[in-house]
């Protein structure tokens, strides 16, 4: 996926990605990624959780945002979107 990210960038196109490995994923170093410690299959949360998706997905575009440094992999604590708190660009 990073590389496609990569590409995708190139074209001037924004992108970021939800990691689900944390060592894969920083071993490919994507333009941007979150990784939530979400188990495989449910990557923003169980289905018809419409609240939570919509929650991660802000998420997800106030990153896309914010995140400057290429390869940077944000670490979210899942109990943390659902208080709608999130921790900064900073953290890695």
């Amino acid at each position: 996926m990073g590389l496609i990210q990569r590409s995708i960038e190139d074209i001037g196109i924004a992108t970021i990605s939800i990691s689900l490995s944390k060592e894969i994923t920083g071993k490919i170093r994507p333009p941007r990624a979150v990784f939530f410690g979400s188990r495989l299959g449910r990557p923003i949360s169980y289905p018809h959780q419409v609240s939570r998706q919509i929650s991660v997905l802000r998420l997800l575009l106030k990153y896309l945002k914010e995140i400057r440094t290429p390869g940077t992999i944000i670490d979210i604590d899942p109990t943390v979107v659902d208080n709608g708190m999130a921790p900064s660009p900073a953290s890695k």
